[in-house]
C-alpha cells in the first residue's frame, strides 16, 4: 500500500475505534498506537492543554518532555498559532525543544475544539524530512476525529 492508502485505512480504524469510547485517555492511547503500528515513527503521542502548559498525554516511543510552555518549541508554537507545522530538520527550528537527540524531523497537529486548541498530536522521526503534505492532510483529519472525542 502507498502512503495515502495507509492513511485512508488508518482514518477508518480511528473513526471505528473512538466511535463508542467516551474516555479521552483511552482514545488518545489507541490512536497513538494505531499511528505507530502503521508507520513505525520514532515517537507518536499527544500533549493536552492544561492551564498554561501542554502536558504529556498517551504516547508510543521513548521517554518524552513532560511539560511544554505556550509558544515554546514546535508543540508550543502549534498551540499558539493554531496550525500544523511540519519541520524537515528539527535543528533548524528556532527554539526547538530536544526531548530526544534521536529526533530529526517532526510534524505537530493541533487538536481544536470549539475554536480552541485543546492539545496537539506530535510525531517525530529519526530521519530528516520524513513528513510532507500528505501526512499533514491525513493527520489533520485524524486529529479532528480525536478532538471531537475530548
Amino acid at each position: 500500500m502507498d502512503k495515502n492508502e495507509n492513511y485512508q485505512l488508518l482514518l477508518a480504524q480511528v473513526k471505528a475505534m473512538v466511535k463508542d469510547e467516551s474516555d479521552a485517555v483511552a482514545n488518545m492511547a489507541n490512536v497513538a498506537a494505531l499511528i505507530q503500528e502503521t508507520f513505525h515513527f520514532w515517537w507518536t503521542g499527544f500533549y493536552r492543554v492544561i492551564g498554561e502548559q501542554l502536558v504529556l498525554g498517551p504516547f508510543q516511543g521513548p521517554v518524552a518532555c513532560t511539560r511544554i510552555s505556550f509558544g515554546k518549541g514546535v508543540c508550543g508554537t502549534v498551540w499558539k498559532e493554531k496550525r500544523t507545522i511540519v519541520v524537515e530538520d528539527v535543528e533548524q527550528f528556532p527554539g526547538h525543544i530536544a526531548c530526544s537527540s534521536e529526533s530529526r524531523s517532526e510534524i505537530v497537529v493541533p487538536l481544536i475544539k470549539d475554536g480552541e486548541v485543546i492539545g496537539v498530536l506530535d510525531i517525530d522521526s529519526e530521519r530528516l524530512a520524513t513528513f510532507d503534505e500528505t501526512d499533514r492532510l491525513w493527520l489533520e483529519q485524524i486529529s479532528e476525529v480525536v478532538a471531537a472525542t475530548l
